[in-house]
């Protein structure tokens, strides 16, 4: 389904929408060899690159073409990598929900809810680069736990990949160590608690998540950190092969003092929201808005038409699916309860830590280390960055809808029932403006529910 939904006319919008003005420029530019400076480490552009070569020689999406990227390209040849890759994030989410409970009946529902996520289905469909943020982060996790599936004895060669994978979400952009900060959280809250156990811990039965805590401190730094380190300097190569000057070191603190030197507010960009309006989707971002007299018109109309004139309107937000973000935040908020609760009976112990407990801890810690230095962030943002945070939000909502439908109480295995359904006609609904779907006005502006979405 989410292949499907990605691929769809994914070249169908014949113009560059948000930041494709610069990173599959970027990437073409590698391709005939022109120098390039990005304020964002270069995995993105390699990779677009790669697309890019790829998707000019297929025999297929080749028939809407422009040259905004300094050559004819067709809008499939730069986006059509980003549409396939981004389809596997549900994957990958359902296959660490597995990975982390053994439980199938949660991946199938965190999967599902990732699927019906409406801000990363938009991002996968254009040339931008947080889809491979997420996913590389993901997969850190997913080939951490994998490695230590077994308790005695982690596999080496799985831990080198998972830290490879935090390496590559870093060398897209400086924000993706969120992923490997909350394995450090984990890691540290499991070990604090380790130290405090009781003379039961012989009788203390642990589960996949707990394997964590297994891992010493050097091989901690070693796989975990000097893997990422290494991984993230080879990136660069390429880029340093094709663009000698400024150096490595230069462009690091290039980097660094771009985004400290962007300013916030509207006056810097009208869609610019804090981190904490991304909780409640506060301020979504218009990525597309155009109008047409019919469904056989070329988007966009150059020039546009008389406001008038316009019978339909192509709209793209980048905004999540309204109802699975919402409820999310509320498992979020459900979830910080619990973990206070048992921290108050005196339950959050290494020998009663259950399966509850341990993704408390594992989501509330990878959430906060991919919001909360937001807080510190004086730059204008943008409620994509709240993406790598929202996959935690899912699978909270995931856990709470799973152990509803195992409950033994009727009311509670409908109000998870609810939810489900709720989510998913969240999804159909907005649908047309994840996609950009021709609606009438007054069908968009029933999806626009509040003024600050618009």
């Amino acid at each position: 389904m989410s292949l499907v939904l990605r691929l769809w006319r994914v070249g169908f919008f014949n113009t560059l929408v948000f930041d494709e003005v610069y990173y599959p420029v970027f990437a073409n530019r590698y391709l005939l060899g022109e120098p390039v400076y990005n304020a964002h480490p270069p995995l993105t552009q390699y990779l677009l690159t790669v697309g890019i070569w790829i998707g000019s020689h297929l025999p297929i999406g080749g028939e809407i073409t422009n040259g905004f990227l300094g050559s004819v390209r067709s809008t499939f040849s730069y986006r059509w990598l980003n549409a396939f890759v981004g389809a596997w994030i549900p994957v990958v989410i359902g296959a660490l929900a597995f990975q982390l409970t053994n439980r199938r009946s949660y991946g199938a529902i965190a999967a599902l809810f990732a699927a019906f996520d409406g801000l990363f289905l938009v991002e996968s469909r254009f040339a931008l680069n947080n889809i491979y943020l997420v996913l590389f982060g993901l997969l850190g996790h997913f080939f951490l736990f994998a490695a230590l599936r077994v308790p005695t004895r982690p596999k080496r060669s799985i831990l080198i990949v998972s830290g490879v994978f935090f390496g590559l979400s870093a060398a897209i952009k400086w924000n993706g160590l969120g992923f490997l900060l909350g394995i450090y959280l984990v890691w540290a809250t499991f070990l604090g608690l380790k130290l405090v156990r009781t003379r039961s811990a012989h009788q203390f039965r642990s589960f996949p998540l707990q394997n964590l805590a297994r891992l010493n401190f050097i091989s901690l730094i070693g796989y975990l950190g000097i893997v990422p380190a290494i991984t993230y300097c080879i990136s660069w190569i390429p880029h340093l092969l094709l663009n000698p000057s400024p150096g490595f070191l230069e462009m690091q603190q290039r980097i660094f003092s771009f985004h400290q030197s962007v300013g916030s507010g509207s006056s810097v960009h009208p869609y610019c929201s804090p981190w904490y309006s991304w909780l409640v989707m506060w301020r979504p971002v218009a990525y597309l808005h155009q109008t047409a007299r019919n469904t056989q018109e070329i988007i966009p109309s150059l020039p546009p038409l008389p406001k008038d004139s316009a019978t339909l309107v192509y709209d793209i937000h980048a905004m999540g699916n309204p109802i699975l973000w919402w409820l999310s935040t509320v498992a979020i908020v459900v979830m910080l309860g619990y973990f206070v609760q048992r921290l108050w009976s005196k339950q959050l112990k290494w020998e009663k830590l259950n399966i509850s407990s341990g993704l408390a801890i594992y989501g509330l810690c990878n959430y906060g280390a991919n919001l909360l230095p937001w807080l510190k962030v004086t730059r204008c943002t943008f409620i994509y960055h709240y993406m790598a945070a929202s996959v935690f939000a899912t699978l909270a909502i995931a856990w709470l809808v799973d152990a509803g439908l195992r409950s033994p109480r009727y009311t509670f295995r409908q109000i998870a029932m609810a939810v489900v359904v709720a989510i998913a006609i969240g999804f159909i609904f907005w649908l047309p403006i994840f996609l950009g779907l021709p609606l009438s006005p007054e069908g968009y502006q029933m999806r626009m529910w509040f003024s600050n979405w618009i």
